[in-house]
């Protein structure tokens, strides 16, 4: 891969960065620590998100009159119809800046929006798409189940047709912001007797139809961004199936497959471990920083893996913008970003010491309790978007040639 930029991918990303500089408030930025466990920095790790929402508002605005809040979607659905490299540039410039996306979970711009854009109707074109890409509807993504995590094609949750409606009855777990949607996208089975990757259809649910239950799950480092969504008996017109009857599954796995290269997950990393040797060096002699000979080492570590996540970024995104598919290499870099953001939690953890276990509103707290908070959250690093087992088992039967066992 060229790493330096075409003369017209120089002015797109001057462009970018003056509009990021010039429109975007510096106090909605976030990057680094700042930007671990939802926003605040060291000595501000709280805001609702209502708070974070009407402060944010202006600049989701501005991004929307760009077309860039789903800067990748064609131009007569809203979005900026930017090419594979451009889309790149625009997130190395957001994620190096802090500036939020504006995407509400990123569920609406990052899958339901795309999988409408290719399987939905017309009439659902018109309908969804325009709420995404203002930042005015916040979506979330109705697939995981108590008893189908991994194995999704084992989705339980029914949906009878019954006249012009589905009936839907069953248990949705692990949704991001169900609490706060106006639309869920949901796998449900319409076929019971049918194999199972072939029995589910895909459709579009409004969050506030009779029948639908939301149930906070806070997780253990005190965030309520996961919920469980129950079913009784919730009519979901049949003109919001998106795709074929009994052939959601195929839809499904499009929605699945709709990845970015990764940079901005790889910039974050870096700026949060230059955030940490900051705070050691800004704290040193302070009481509270570890004074094991090994710190450093492991700083410099995870400095250097931060380097080579950007490198597998590249790979990625080297291989879309000549018009192939990368696979294994996304499975490769998913795995190797989520474990390293456990790594990066640890390290820090173990800078503090004892003091990183204390949490926001103790007085003897470091760091306002952020290195603990983030600690905890990383754990979901390796589970969600496919666990770090799955992406295994693609890199050996895709990548390496093995055979399932």
């Amino acid at each position: 891969m060229d790493f330096n930029d075409t003369p017209p991918e120089a002015a797109f990303r001057a462009e970018v960065r003056a509009f990021i500089e010039d429109e975007c408030p510096p106090g909605i930025k976030r990057r680094g620590f700042r930007a671990a466990f939802g926003g605040g920095g060291w000595d501000d790790i709280h805001m609702s998100r209502e708070e974070y929402f009407a402060t944010n508002g202006g600049w989701v605005k501005k991004l929307a009159q760009h077309g860039w809040i789903a800067p990748a979607w064609p131009k007569e659905y809203g979005g900026a119809g930017m090419t594979v490299m451009e889309q790149f540039i625009f997130s190395q410039e957001m994620s190096l800046s802090g500036a939020p996306r504006g995407g509400n979970f990123g569920i609406g711009t990052g899958w339901a929006g795309p999988t409408i854009i290719l399987h939905g109707t017309e009439e659902q074109r018109l309908k969804y798409l325009p709420g995404i890409v203002q930042g005015d509807e916040v979506w979330c993504q109705g697939f995981s189940e108590p008893g189908a995590g991994s194995d999704l094609a084992a989705v339980q949750t029914r949906a009878i047709k019954d006249g012009d409606d589905y009936v839907v009855n069953g248990q949705k777990i692990w949704t991001s912001g169900a609490h706060v949607a106006q639309y869920m996208i949901l796998l449900a089975r319409s076929d019971p007797d049918a194999p199972k990757h072939k029995g589910i259809s895909y459709f579009i649910v409004d969050m506030k139809s009779p029948g639908i239950e939301v149930r906070p799950l806070v997780n253990m480092a005190n965030n309520h961004d996961f919920n469980e969504v129950f079913f009784d008996n919730v009519r979901v017109p049949a003109k919001n199936m998106i795709g074929e009857e009994n052939r959601g599954w195929y839809v499904g796995t499009t929605t699945l497959d709709f990845e970015r290269s990764g940079i901005a997950t790889s910039i974050s990393h870096s700026l949060m471990v230059k955030d940490l040797a900051t705070f050691v060096r800004e704290n040193k002699g302070q009481g509270f920083i570890s004074e094991s000979k090994t710190v450093k080492n492991e700083i410099a570590d995870r400095m250097i893996e931060a380097g080579v996540e950007e490198m597998l970024s590249y790979q990625v995104i080297s291989m879309q913008n000549r018009g192939l598919v990368p696979n294994k290499e996304s499975s490769i870099a998913k795995l190797f970003s989520s474990e390293l953001d456990v790594r990066i939690a640890g390290t820090a953890m173990r800078v503090l010491g004892p003091y990183g276990q204390l949490m926001t509103g103790s007085e003897h707290a470091a760091a306002s309790g952020r290195v603990g908070s983030t600690y905890l959250y990383a754990t979901t690093s390796t589970v969600g978007g496919g666990t770090s087992e799955i992406q295994r088992n693609i890199i050996a039967s895709r990548g390496l040639g093995m055979p399932r066992a």
